[in-house]
């Protein structure tokens, strides 16, 4: 098992527990924020939950076995597999927003939430809420033992079309209308994690094998995409994942980075906020400090892996 290679000691007391729900397979950005999870010391990461990514023009039943595989190569490739469970999320969006889809994902999220342990338990979702809703459809006492944060949703004050949103609107609108604290990260706020290739080439992709992966999938990635018009952009990408790590890394005392806004529901047909419709209050962020966040990871590999 891997040992990392750090100088200080996060004390024991300032250490939070995490899971990790990922679409880990659906584009080339879940791998850093996976990587970055499991180099952070503050982090006891408890178990990763490999989540589907199936849409209504792109709907093969397979997407979440992808997601299991390539988590379970990005442990491999950093040496550390068998460093926190793995449990599969469900195969697809659920049928409405009060039918769970059961799966040992969603049940990983209720066995760690109902712990008797002091620390908060963070749950990092990457991707759709599938699992997520699921778990607090099972077991709604979930929602005062854990915070969720999510990587999805339009800008305000109106919403857009995004895909970790639109994959699952259904199970959107089950978080946000649950008691579950949500710390949201919308589209435009995530979008500030830009990197360049160029960027990606020097820092990371001489940091043994994991380096060598994750600069030469998403280089790969990349290509792959090339005929699309309007996306990716040629040399720069985002790493939209990675706010789930700098939310946690900010100074407590920066509350000038999100604002408390009434919790959204989401249009099924337009994927618009539809207002007026709040029952209580969600953290939504206007920053994601890029320049700590992605130095962060950055400083980890090249420490670790380096």
């Amino acid at each position: 098992m891997k040992q990392f290679h750090y100088l200080f000691t996060v004390p024991e007391q300032k250490r939070v527990r995490m899971l990790i729900s990922t679409d880990a397979k659906n584009e080339a950005d879940d791998q850093y924020a996976i990587a970055h999870h499991l180099m952070t010391p503050k982090f006891d990461v408890r178990g990763i939950i490999p989540a589907h990514f199936e849409t209504p023009y792109r709907n093969t039943g397979t997407s979440c076995q992808a997601s299991l595989d390539e988590v379970h190569l990005v442990l491999k490739l950093m040496d550390m597999e068998g460093v926190c469970p793995v449990e599969k999320g469900a195969d697809g969006p659920l049928p409405d927003e009060f039918t769970p889809m059961d799966s040992p994902g969603a049940r990983l999220i209720i066995r760690e939430a109902m712990q008797d342990d002091p620390r908060p338990l963070y749950i990092a979702c990457q991707g759709t809420l599938t699992d997520m809703a699921s778990a607090i459809l099972l077991e709604p006492e979930i929602c005062s033992r854990a915070t969720c944060i999510w990587i999805g949703g339009g800008a305000y004050p109106d919403g857009e079309h995004e895909f970790n949103q639109d994959v699952d609107i259904a199970a959107a609108n089950a978080v946000l209308s649950s008691a579950m604290p949500v710390w949201q990260v919308p589209k435009n706020v995530y979008k500030q994690m830009a990197v360049s290739l160029a960027e990606l080439q020097h820092k990371v992709a001489p940091c043994g094998a994991i380096g060598k992966y994750l600069f030469e999938q998403m280089a790969d990635y990349n290509l792959k995409l090339a005929a699309i018009p309007h996306w990716p952009h040629g040399e720069i990408w985002g790493l939209g994942d990675s706010p789930t790590i700098g939310v946690l890394l900010f100074e407590s005392e920066r509350k000038d980075v999100y604002e408390m806004r009434p919790a959204p529901r989401i249009d099924p047909e337009t994927s618009r906020y539809i207002p007026g419709k709040a029952t209580r209050e969600i953290r939504v962020y206007k920053d994601a400090n890029a320049r700590l966040t992605l130095e962060d990871f950055f400083a980890k590999l090249a420490i670790n892996y380096g």
